[in-house]
């Protein structure tokens, strides 16, 4: 009579089939996340995941659908608007590979004090984050968050995070990169922003649906002052 095979063999073999598809999982993951990544080095992002949940907002609420955006080169805008982004967000933008340890260490020991929560991203996280993930906090979301901004890192340029970042970043309801804000604050061109006008609009990304620069609060401006100010002290962006 034929004997059963031990349970424990049984166990250890599904167990290793189970370890065999999740390296498997991993691999594919991997592989076609570095082919998407390096699409969008030449591809411009069609769509950002916040983008569809604005709009299933907007929907929820009973109001059509807005998604003003127009994508324009990085020569097109402004260098008030470049410098002014860096300024308010990411002033060691040119300096790190994808993290600000300093802004980092900042934002863990006031959040650790129970002071208002802020955050340490960089342009190159926000970016990551905007294009490839979807909105919201949690732990797998920041993983991959570190990982998708490694990747860009790695095999975009900063002229081309900068310019994915202000063409995608969220400037109003249903208002998505620096043309598409310039046109509706002040009826021109991203390229012919001026320095105060591209201050105001920074000075409101930390959260665009609640400040708008056609009617700045006193902390919006002086927000826009503490912007100007970086801006003057800020070198030049040697891309």
């Amino acid at each position: 009579m034929a004997r059963s095979k031990p349970k424990t063999t049984k166990k250890t073999s599904r167990l290793k089939r189970f370890g065999i598809a999740c390296l498997k999982v991993i691999l594919w993951f991997i592989v076609f996340s570095i082919i998407w990544v390096l699409a969008y080095r030449f591809i411009n992002p069609p769509i950002t995941l916040l983008m569809v949940q604005r709009n299933w907002e907007r929907k929820s609420e009973g109001k059509a659908a807005k998604t003003e955006r127009k994508w324009v080169k990085f020569e097109e805008i402004s260098d008030n608007m470049k410098r002014a982004a860096v300024s308010a967000e990411d002033a060691q933008f040119l300096q790190h590979m994808g993290f600000d340890i300093k802004a980092i260490e900042k934002a863990y020991a006031a959040n650790a004090k129970g002071k208002k929560l802020r955050g340490g991203s960089t342009i190159s996280q926000q970016t990551a984050k905007n294009v490839f993930l979807w909105p919201g906090r949690s732990f797998i979301r920041k993983g991959l968050e570190a990982y998708f901004t490694l990747l860009i890192e790695l095999l975009w340029s900063k002229e081309r995070i900068l310019e994915v970042y202000l063409n995608v970043i969220e400037m109003g309801d249903g208002i998505y990169g620096a043309e598409a804000a310039a046109q509706a604050y002040y009826k021109k061109s991203c390229r012919k922003l001026s320095r105060s006008e591209a201050s105001l609009i920074a000075a409101c990304f930390p959260n665009p649906r609640r400040w708008t620069p056609k009617k700045p609060t006193g902390y919006i401006r002086h927000k826009q002052y503490l912007i100007l100010r970086n801006m003057r002290r800020l070198g030049p962006l040697d891309f």
